[in-house]
């Protein structure tokens, strides 16, 4: 495990102990909520592997349609709470997948890749693990998008009394390099933009205003405004 891994774990297991505050409703669940309508439809019937569970709120979704549905985090807190879901989890590095080759037929990654340094090497495990003719969906951070504007003018919000969102790395990665970042074995089959118009988590919780972006932000996931989304989720298929 590399000195950024660990520092990664360490952020992940102060996190787990709040991680799932005000997740249920409002902004977090929206956002959870749009990726599932990207991965549910692939994950019917097949295997699938989710890098970087976190507490499984995603895998759990994943695996009442799966036929297998199994889970990596570096964090043994958000493990913990995932296995207690009853999920079949382990602790690993987005960079070292524990499986074999060619054993899933969906891969997926939520919220995590922006967090891993060497993002060549996470894609290529990821891709290595995943079946010809299979999906892999990574979701990336966006600085063409009002999300990273409010990062800048707001600074790193706080996840602990210890921590902020400063004390991980996290990366952005425009809409021009989706392609380069893929191994050659992936080929680029769409792009979803998730939070087009949402300046910031909180406006959700306002009377009218958070369900008419909830609505808005539903529509434009594969709009041309989708460029311009905080949240870039690639869906590509693995060459056979």
């Amino acid at each position: 495990m590399t000195a950024e891994d660990e520092r990664a774990r360490a952020y992940y297991d102060d996190f787990s102990k709040r991680y799932e505050n005000q997740r249920h409703h409002g902004y977090h669940a929206l956002l959870d909520e749009l990726e599932l309508d990207i991965a549910l439809p692939l994950a019917g019937g097949r295997d699938v592997l989710e890098v970087g569970c976190g507490t499984g709120l995603i895998l759990e979704r994943l695996a009442r349609v799966a036929r297998r549905a199994e889970g990596i985090d570096l964090s043994p807190g958000m493990l913990e709470k995932a296995r207690a879901r009853g999920l079949s989890v382990r602790e690993a590095s987005a960079t070292a997948l524990p499986y074999a080759d060619a054993e899933f037929d969906l891969v997926v990654s939520f919220k995590v890749l922006a967090h891993v340094p060497d993002i060549a090497s996470a894609l290529a495990e990821m891709t290595r693990v995943c079946r010809p003719g299979g999906r892999v969906l990574a979701e990336l951070y966006n600085p063409w998008s009002l999300r990273y504007l409010a990062k800048r003018l707001g600074g790193p919000g706080t996840i602990s009394e210890k921590r902020s969102e400063a004390d991980v790395f996290t990366r952005w990665d425009p809409p021009s390099r989706l392609q380069q970042l893929l191994p050659p074995a992936l080929e680029l089959t769409e792009v979803r933009g998730l939070r087009v118009f949402t300046p910031a988590a909180f406006v959700h919780r306002l009377p009218l205003v958070g369900s008419a972006l909830a609505r808005a932000e539903r529509l434009v996931t594969r709009s041309p405004l989708r460029w311009f989304g905080g949240f870039l989720v690639v869906i590509a298929t693995k060459r056979g």
